[in-house]
């Protein structure tokens, strides 16, 4: 029997799933970015399930309203959100293919590979607070780093879409 939990877990997979199988196969590069924000926003919500608000805060700020808002104003800068991306070929699809077949193997062998053994230690609790404090912690344990290469990819993004905006339009002969 399906309760309302699982209801909403299959949903939110289900939402995520197929938004990001539609922003890899569309051609039209403003529908990809929409299609982007939508699984995004659908990884969001299963952080929330999970009672993992704090992740699903950053994951909206960083990711939904960082990142795609950025790819958003970019497209929008350089006046070619209405035009088709070229089709891909046979071979990049089939290569494409291949590797997401291969990379499904070579997760689905480490997980059947991997024994799920609790080691005894307690778990801290989830809390802003204790969040906080790990993420900009320099010692044993901390996560100052992986917080400044957070925030040297969102610079990256920004000047990214810098570069595309200041990218001269190709003149027209008439």
């Amino acid at each position: 029997m399906m309760t309302g939990s699982s209801i909403v877990f299959y949903g939110l997979a289900a939402m995520t799933l197929l938004s990001a199988v539609l922003a890899v196969t569309t051609r039209q590069i403003f529908r990809a970015a929409i299609f982007l924000l939508f699984s995004l926003i659908g990884i969001a919500g299963i952080y929330f399930w999970l009672n993992f608000e704090f992740l699903a805060a950053v994951q909206v700020v960083v990711y939904v309203g960082g990142i795609v808002v950025m790819i958003i104003f970019s497209i929008f800068l350089t006046h070619q959100s209405g035009e088709l991306l070229p089709p891909p070929s046979q071979r990049r699809t089939l290569w494409a293919l291949l590797a997401t077949l291969c990379g499904f193997a070579l997760v689905a062998l480490q997980v059947w590979q991997h024994h799920f053994a609790g080691d005894g230690t307690p778990t801290l609790d989830p809390s802003v607070l204790n969040i906080g404090k790990q993420m900009l912690g320099t010692s044993e344990g901390g996560y100052a780093l992986p917080f400044e290469v957070v925030s040297m990819l969102l610079l990256a993004a920004m000047v990214g879409c810098i570069v595309i905006a200041m990218r001269s339009k190709p003149k027209e002969t008439t």
